[in-house]
């Protein structure tokens, strides 16, 4: 009828009314199986007491009975289990459409931004971010250079004094009594062109520092 009105069920629907008349029998079959139980435990009471009685012919209509009972309660476990069968293909098939709805949710919103990605715009997105990144990195390395630059000089003084103090020690040589000793005109000549040729070299390493910065900086402006 409700065909000819026009207003047809969905397949969940249907899968939703059959599983719930599957879930109503089996509930039937159920409460008529628990009932079959109880008379036959009523039966094996009456067939004790006929038996004591000495009413063997009621006992073997009773036995015959009670057997019969045995076998529709067995049968009624069969039955369900059938049915419980069916209603897992059911429950199944009902849960294979919602992951078919889902997917083709995910697939639709999918295309739906996939249309919307600009590839062309993406990839200058990542050129220019590689660009800055790179950038970045060489800023980085002249702040580190220039930063290791300024501190090796004195580092590597105080180095050279400790080596040279550490070695006069081991062969027992006073560097502040030599000097004493010595000439005043022998020291101060070589002193001065121990400072006039320290001045140069630092001159020149200076020089050759500044001129390596400035080319990396003038390579980041240019970038």
């Amino acid at each position: 009828m409700s065909f000819l009105f026009g207003s047809r069920k969905t397949p969940a629907e249907l899968l939703r009314e059959n599983k719930r008349m599957l879930d109503k029998s089996i509930r039937e079959i159920e409460r008529e199986r628990q009932g079959l139980q109880a008379q036959e435990k009523k039966l094996i009471a009456e067939i004790k007491k006929m038996a004591k009685q000495g009413q063997m012919g009621a006992v073997k209509v009773m036995a015959k009975d009670l057997i019969r009972t045995r076998h529709q309660i067995e049968k009624f476990y069969k039955l369900k289990s059938q049915l419980q069968g069916v209603s897992l293909r059911i429950q199944t098939l009902k849960s294979t459409q919602a992951m078919g709805e889902a997917m083709k949710g995910v697939t639709k919103a999918m295309g739906q931004m996939n249309r919307q990605m600009n590839l062309p715009s993406l990839q200058k997105i990542m050129q220019e971010f590689e660009r800055q990144n790179e950038k970045m990195e060489m800023v980085t390395e002249v702040m580190g250079d220039a930063i290791d630059d300024a501190l090796e000089g004195d580092e590597e003084e105080e180095e050279t004094e400790e080596l040279v103090n550490q070695v006069l020690d081991e062969i027992g040589i006073d560097v502040n009594q030599e000097l004493v000793n010595a000439p005043s005109s022998a020291v101060a000549a070589p002193a001065a062109k121990g400072k006039v040729a320290q001045a140069e070299a630092t001159g020149n390493d200076d020089s050759g520092i500044d001129s390596e910065l400035q080319a990396r900086l003038d390579n980041l402006r240019r970038m």
